[in-house]
């Protein structure tokens, strides 16, 4: 019952998340949807690792790590049953090649998230059903080894001048003051997780908490000290630090080294839609929590927040009567409907 009262829970949230387009358009004889790039979250998965003193450290026996569950199957599935609905009448009922095409992080939880979305876009109709048993079909998913993902898999360390940044940011009165109210927790989590205090890196206090996230929700029992409060905290550390990671200082800087080039990207396939001969009509990316939020740093739309399972991205191109584009949205980071040009000066 917790598991499906979740569905429904983080499923709304999702929403919260879409950027530019959150209520259903049709189009109509003024606009005509052009072209759409979709950036989301994995869905539930088991834990990538877990902490030294954990008791349910079994579970990677039987479920291996990092694997998409049952819940996070079902929240990817119900994502690509809304963009169904949602593109109904943009995208063909069918699987085109030259329509769409899915790119994920060369991780199992994300890949699975992506064939699990593409199963709720795309069931079999008709003649492209193999078995009347099983309604699904094979869409094929991209994704390039981690070691040379240099568009979804973030922050790219490998960048020596954001290292650099973030030994600034991190030396900042401003960050120092914010870290110092959580010094206590660090060590409180130390102490019971069995980790050395100086290993509780971002990376490590996200797979810690999503860990804690996992056990609670698949009714696993949670350590004593795990208490409601402990995983609130954890979850406001990691929401501190990515913001660390990808602003805090010199935003603007280390936009353009991490989120601003997915966002190049994707401003590069809208504007390539724009051409008459262009086909393609969506692209979809399967990513993670860091590079949603440093997607929405480099938009100057980051509200602090972790995003949740599935949470979602919307880009839409519209293209108005006028012959002009524009998105489909008007109350982020713009007082009126953005047009193209200003989104790509901004």
């Amino acid at each position: 019952m917790r598991g499906r009262q979740l569905v429904c829970g983080i499923w709304s949230l999702c929403f919260m998340f879409c950027l530019f387009c959150i209520f259903l358009h049709q189009t109509t004889a003024k606009r005509k949807l052009k072209f759409v790039s979709v950036v989301f979250r994995h869905g539930d998965h088991t834990p990538q690792e877990f902490f030294p003193t954990d008791k349910h450290k079994e579970v990677a026996k039987h479920q291996g790590y990092g694997q998409l569950t049952k819940l996070g199957t079902q929240q990817q599935y119900e994502l690509g049953q809304y963009m169904r609905r949602r593109y109904s009448y943009f995208l063909s009922v069918a699987y085109k090649q030259c329509e769409i095409y899915i790119r994920s992080t060369d991780c199992d939880h994300t890949l699975m998230s992506a064939q699990a979305s593409l199963a709720g876009l795309y069931p079999p109709t008709q003649g492209q059903i193999w078995n009347p048993r099983i309604l699904w079909q094979p869409v094929p998913v991209h994704a390039v080894p981690l070691s040379h993902d240099n568009l979804l898999y973030l922050p790219f360390s490998h960048c020596p001048k954001y290292n650099e940044l973030l030994k600034e940011t991190f030396a900042t009165r401003d960050f120092q003051r914010q870290l110092k109210k959580y010094r206590p927790f660090l060590k409180f989590l130390a102490t019971h997780t069995g980790y050395a205090l100086k290993k509780l890196n971002t990376e490590r206090i996200l797979k810690l908490s999503d860990t804690l996230q996992y056990e609670d929700i698949n009714n696993y029992s949670l350590p004593v000290w795990a208490t409601h409060g402990v995983r609130t905290k954890l979850i406001k550390l990691s929401e501190l630090l990515l913001q660390a990671e990808f602003g805090f200082h010199k935003q603007i800087q280390k936009s353009r080294l991490q989120g601003g080039t997915l966002l190049k990207t994707i401003l590069k396939h809208i504007s390539d839609a724009r051409k008459p001969s262009h086909q393609q009509k969506m692209v979809m990316y399967s990513a993670h929590a860091a590079t949603i939020v440093a997607l929405q740093m480099a938009l100057n739309v980051f509200n602090g927040k972790l995003p949740p399972y599935s949470a979602c991205h919307f880009f839409e191109l519209y293209q108005e009567k006028n012959g002009q584009y524009s998105n489909g949205q008007e109350n982020v980071g713009h007082k009126k409907r953005c047009s193209l040009h200003d989104l790509q000066r901004d």
